[in-house]
């Protein structure tokens, strides 16, 4: 019995947050649930999206729930409005240790995560006891795609270290957003006093989830281009990735 095997009906739920995602979320919700995981669910949270992803959302749900054993793989969370990354995986979250999650794991819709990687993130938190496991780009063996122009290489990896510096952290991919968190830990930073809405979420909460004593362990993982759609980084948010570093560390100085 492998080790993942022997972990599988933990009860895991994956939180995937969409916006026009319709091109893409057929075939990653068929890649997380075919996980050989027993306790695994997926939740979309869909911001309104115009291109139907909510309803493709909700068509895959009924697919994936007609289960002999009544078991619910699949949920929706319907949100009105579009109003950041970080607020999408809030609600997504809270509702998914509401649900009795034991882990949550954050991944994009967009194919950039690689979803073998789940039960070794699971892996590597039960065997270990850290409270986040992080699919990292800058440890050794991880990757960003060889299609990723030299700008977005370098601009993701001055972030990356502008984050570290600021904060002072060991984490060596501060600004990921695939993680995988003990419910424990989520329950300890308390997810409604997040400030950051949008990417720079994905670092707030890990710098708070390490300042009150959890432990990260960061596993390699390839980071590839998205196959469908186009990113949602604008602007604003690179702009609120930069500022929410050093407002973290003045407030907890």
């Amino acid at each position: 019995m492998t080790e993942h095997e022997a972990h599988g009906d933990i009860p895991v739920t994956v939180v995937m947050p969409t916006y026009n995602e319709a091109a893409n979320l057929p075939r990653m919700a068929e890649a997380v649930l075919g996980l050989p995981l027993d306790g695994l669910h997926l939740k979309i949270v869909d911001d309104s999206s115009p291109d139907g992803t909510g309803r493709i959302a909700e068509e895959l749900a009924e697919k994936y729930n007609d289960t002999a054993d009544g078991r619910r793989r699949m949920s929706v969370l319907h949100r009105t409005e579009k109003d950041g990354l970080g607020r999408a995986y809030t609600a997504g979250m809270t509702a998914a240790l509401d649900e009795g999650a034991a882990y949550v794991v954050q991944m994009d819709a967009d194919g950039s995560h690689p979803v073998e990687a789940v039960p070794r993130m699971l892996d590597a938190a039960v065997t270990s006891g850290a409270g986040l496991v992080i699919g990292s780009r800058y440890v050794d063996g991880g990757s960003l795609d060889e299609d990723w122009g030299v700008h977005r290489v370098l601009l993701s990896r001055f972030a990356n270290r502008y984050a570290r510096a600021v904060l002072g952290t060991k984490i060596k991919d501060i600004t990921a957003g695939f993680n995988l968190w003990s419910a424990g830990t989520l329950r300890d930073v308390d997810l409604s006093t997040l400030d950051s809405a949008g990417y720079s979420f994905q670092v707030e909460l890990k710098y708070k989830a390490t300042r009150a004593g959890h432990s990260a362990v960061e596993i390699p993982i390839r980071f590839a281009e998205r196959t469908e759609g186009v990113s949602k980084m604008t602007l604003r948010t690179q702009l609120e990735s930069a500022v929410v570093p050093i407002r973290l560390r003045l407030k907890h100085r």
